[in-house]
């Protein structure tokens, strides 16, 4: 704290000093002698006309604080029943009343201090606006008003100690509850022996028991491998700045030693609602979307939105096929209830969203003659106009429709399927998703928060490998025989490309489903020759990979103005990101580009490096292996700093989680 130096005993004293040394100096020098008294009679003047000025100023300060309360003598400021302190313009206390005395200052004397440290510091300007704010001081709690006045401030604090702490343990003790279910418990059964899985359960409960006890909840077991537990808001904000820590000790645990399955949970946690019943229902809207971003985490919800926490660890694949049969019967009841129906992707559609077009529609149409069938799709910004062209050189021409006229094919009895998107922001036409009342959703990406709610059938497989593979599943179920050699092509085609030809996110499932294509008919060197590249996409795809940059174990690659002016960047960059996939020691890769709707990047993995949670920091999302963002109209240069800031936090969480890990190995 700052006191003004025209205020303090020690100028007087220093004029005293002066004349002291003048009395000295007189014997020897009268020179000094008159310079000395001269220069403390000065300084003593300036003094004093400087501390008649101060209190001049502050006796005009208080009168302006109190002339602006009408009715209100100056002796009424003394007399208030709270602390009240008048300062300058610039914080420095003028004068306050005795309560502000005993209670803030204990007694000492504030004048010419400043009012800082009795507001936490907080920018007086802040204060100034009416609204209040919330004060800390000396283990009381204030509500501080500060209203302004001609040359000074006049500071209130209002006591609210109590209500404050009240209304803070009603914070704390309100109701949380988590639903928590082990995600590959069926696996862990069909591969292992009962006493195996027993014991690794035995594992995994009692490390929930531990964190259920460790913040005085209560918890059950709800069914086999789903479980309960009741904590409230304050165990909750310490769980969360453990950043849930034990995920991390389930995630060690193995059914059998040299056994490959990696045990993981989810949890569903609702917070944020009186009532334990609602808390109960957000739980598991939480759990099933931490299902549907292939499990391993934490989501939080409340009244508002979602928060995620984990979903580090590769998902778990699913082998077994109740789930594609019950949705293939409820999805032929749909169909049979419909007049017409459109199918559509997303946009600047794949291969896997046609592939997966052209195999619902062949199921639809060959099955249910009677129902007019068409793929919605713009044929300007598909990424597949060679493949397009293939099938309607070969009498599909007629399949395939722009989305201004599948709009006039909506009536009541319309059904609208969609395939490789569940966001209604990412489809292939919005407008014609707002006119359709019956909505089908098939989709193999992980869990969005904004995603499509209102649709009468949602089949979302995050552990499938594409669209392709869940729509040969189906095909499957309702008419096996429906498929050609053309469309077991188009299929294939998606699986292909979403696996980067089986290498990536393959299981049981994706190669029953290429088997059954190739008994289709499916031409293997057909689909090869649907991802050749011109020579011009090559030099192009080639550059990129040549100038790319590496960061933290990713290879990070920026399209000049040249290439970004070639109509297939967005797809040259996808190829691009998957070359440099296999360079060695390259866990991630990112390409970025201009395209029609701003500044995209283009991500990929192996799957050590969770490219989906560094997409959804930057506003997009995908797969763990594969995803991608659109950051709008950026300069690429922005974007890659973006891109550099979202990748460090991303690796900072995966230090800590690892930190966290060895601590309790080393315990």
């Amino acid at each position: 704290m700052k006191r003004r130096f025209y205020i303090q005993p020690h100028c007087l004293v220093f004029s005293v000093v002066l004349v002291a040394l003048g009395l000295t100096a007189k014997r020897y020098d009268h020179n000094v002698f008159v310079f000395d008294i001269t220069l403390a009679v000065i300084s003593a003047a300036f003094f004093i006309a400087m501390a008649f000025h101060y209190k001049s100023y502050v006796r005009r300060v208080v009168k302006c604080a109190v002339n602006g309360m009408k009715g209100v003598n100056h002796s009424y400021l003394e007399k208030f029943s709270v602390p009240v302190a008048v300062t300058g313009k610039n914080g420095d206390i003028l004068w306050y009343n005795t309560k502000f005395k005993n209670k803030l200052a204990k007694g000492a004397d504030m004048s010419g201090d400043m009012i800082a440290p009795f507001i936490n510091n907080i920018d007086i300007s802040v204060l100034t606006d009416g609204a209040g704010v919330d004060v800390e001081y000396d283990g009381r709690y204030y509500t501080v008003i500060a209203s302004d006045v001609d040359d000074g401030i006049v500071f209130y604090y209002l006591d609210d100690t109590d209500f404050k702490l009240t209304a803070r343990r009603y914070g704390d003790t309100r109701p949380v509850v988590a639903t928590i279910s082990l995600d590959n418990r069926d696996d862990f059964e069909r591969n292992s022996s009962d006493d195996d899985v027993n014991l690794a359960l035995v594992r995994v409960e009692t490390v929930i028991k531990k964190w259920v006890a460790s913040c005085g909840g209560i918890y059950s077991k709800s069914s086999a491998g789903r479980y309960k537990v009741v904590i409230n808001e304050k165990q909750l904000r310490a769980t969360i700045d453990d950043k849930f820590s034990f995920l991390d000790t389930i995630r060690g645990i193995k059914v059998s030693e040299g056994s490959p399955l990696v045990t993981t949970i989810s949890l569903g946690i609702g917070r944020g609602s009186d009532s334990l019943s609602q808390c109960e229902k957000w739980s598991l809207d939480a759990l099933d979307m931490a299902f549907g971003r292939g499990g391993d985490q934490a989501v939080i919800k409340n009244d508002e939105d979602y928060e995620f926490f984990g979903g580090v660890a590769k998902g778990v694949e699913k082998h077994e096929k109740v789930k594609a049969r019950v949705i293939a019967r409820s999805l032929t009841e749909k169909i049979r209830e419909s007049d017409n129906i459109l199918i559509m992707g997303h946009q600047t559609s794949d291969l896997d969203a046609v592939g997966a077009a052209v195999g619902m529609w062949s199921v639809i149409s060959k099955t249910f003659t009677d129902h007019r069938t068409k793929i919605v799709i713009n044929q300007k910004t598909t990424l597949t106009g060679l493949f397009i062209n293939r099938l309607n050189e070969n009498g599909y021409k007629n399949v395939f429709i722009e989305p201004e006229e599948a709009r006039k094919l909506v009536n009541d009895k319309t059904m609208l399927v969609i395939v490789d998107t569940h966001s209604p922001t990412f489809v292939e036409d919005p407008e014609l998703y707002e006119m359709c009342k019956n909505i089908v959703v098939i989709d193999h990406h992980r869990m969005m928060v904004n995603h499509i709610a209102n649709a009468c059938v949602f089949f979302h497989e995050p552990f499938a490998s594409s669209a392709c593979e869940m729509v040969t599943q189906l095909a499957q179920y309702i008419n096996a025989d429906a498929l050609n050699s053309y469309e077991a092509e188009a299929l294939l085609a998606g699986i292909m490309l979403d696996t980067k030809n089986f290498v990536l996110r393959t299981g049981v499932n994706t190669f029953e489903a290429a088997a059954f294509l190739k008994r289709k008919g499916a031409d293997t060197v057909e689909v090869k020759r649907l991802f050749s590249d011109s020579i011009v996409t090559y030099r192009i795809k080639s550059k990129l990979v040549a100038e790319a940059k590496t960061y933290r174990s990713s290879a990070i690659a920026v399209a000049t103005d040249d290439m970004n002016k070639q109509s297939n960047i967005r797809l040259t960059a996808a190829q691009a990101a998957d070359e440099l996939l296999s360079i060695k020691d390259i866990q991630s890769s990112y390409v970025i580009y201009r395209s029609v709707g701003g500044t995209c990047i283009s991500a990929r993995s192996l799957g050590d490096l969770n490219v989906q949670l560094v997409m959804e920091h930057l506003g997009g999302g995908g797969h763990q292996t594969m995803a991608g963002a659109c950051l709008g109209d950026i300069e690429p240069e922005q974007a890659k700093k973006k891109l550099i800031e979202a990748i460090d936090l991303l690796a900072d969480k995966a230090s800590d989680s690892t930190s966290s890990i060895k601590r309790r190995n080393i315990q």
